[in-house]
């Protein structure tokens, strides 16, 4: 068991890779993801000190960077997919997944590089809280046919698996022993990034079945998945370099980590039918981006 935590971010790109090769298990993994989202949001939201992630929650700075990881990116998404003449389910899919919050699995994966994972859990849940928002926009906007969004049940979600787990994780704080507490928490915070493995090989699944399909659409979308992955990741960087190293390569994986999952649980079909799999197409290179990001940080630091 530790030796998959200590070289965790290479299991996480090679259970994508299972998952491609053995659709039917991850097939049958998908439909339990929501519960291990869940479960994950409110393990790591546990293990943060609450006064401190407020405290970064209420500057601005990490705002300014929710601007830049959702409305920018859509936008200059939107503009590109144009350009590039994206029909309109892959053009609606495409700004879905720039408007979609960081992967909660972000700290944890921030904490495995040696980096800040308070900034990069405040960072996580400030795009996530705007991630309803963002929905809307995409769907108002790139929706090809009439948006008839189920309110009732779009905001039920919302309170089960954004604000569900902040609220649990605040009552939590408030009323179980900080001793105890953190005892259990030393125990089980190495293992969390545990959770992340089912992500990749669970969602890669509808990938597979696309490429199944029609191999050569399979091909672009991954061309795509993997250009939005890399571009999120390198614009965030390059906006972020003046800060440092750090805040940089932190910005980087936050932007390029995207929860498609949560996005997908939210808005359901209304993303019409490109969206799944171009969630699965991205499983990839997301699961790529740590080791990534791992590289680099030697290279810059050489």
């Amino acid at each position: 068991m530790l030796f998959l935590v200590r070289h965790s971010l290479l299991f996480m790109f090679l259970c994508a890779i299972f998952g491609f090769l053995l659709p039917s298990l991850s097939l049958t993994l998908f439909p339990f993801l929501s519960i291990v989202l869940f479960g994950l949001m409110t393990l790591t939201l546990l293990g943060m000190k609450q006064n401190e992630l407020i405290k970064r929650l209420a500057s601005f700075a990490v705002w300014r960077y929710t601007l830049l990881h959702s409305i920018a990116f859509m936008a200059f998404v939107g503009v590109l997919g144009r350009i590039l003449s994206f029909d309109g389910d892959l053009l609606l899919a495409v700004v879905a997944v720039a408007g979609t919050g960081s992967l909660f699995a972000t700290p944890a994966i921030v904490r495995a590089l040696g980096f800040d994972s308070v900034q990069a859990m405040a960072m996580t849940i400030a795009t996530t809280l705007c991630l309803p928002i963002a929905i809307c926009i995409a769907l108002l906007f790139y929706q090809t046919e009439e948006l008839d969004l189920n309110w009732a049940n779009y905001s039920l979600r919302l309170i089960i698996f954004i604000f569900g787990p902040m609220f649990f994780s605040f009552l939590v704080h408030r009323f179980v022993p900080e001793e105890s507490l953190s005892r259990f928490l030393v125990k089980i915070s190495p293992y969390t990034i545990l959770l992340v493995f089912a992500f990749p090989f669970g969602l890669v699944g509808s990938f597979r079945q696309l490429y199944d399909q029609d191999p050569i659409m399979a091909l672009q979308y991954f061309l795509i998945a993997t250009g939005l992955c890399f571009l999120f990741f390198a614009l965030a960087f390059v906006v972020y370099r003046k800060k440092g190293k750090t805040v940089a390569l932190t910005a980087a994986i936050t932007s390029g980590n995207r929860n498609v999952l949560l996005t997908y649980t939210i808005a359901g079909g209304l993303l019409r039918p490109a969206f799944l799999p171009m969630v699965g197409a991205l499983q990839i290179p997301t699961s790529l981006l740590p080791v990534l990001t791992r590289w680099l940080n030697k290279v810059l630091t050489k």
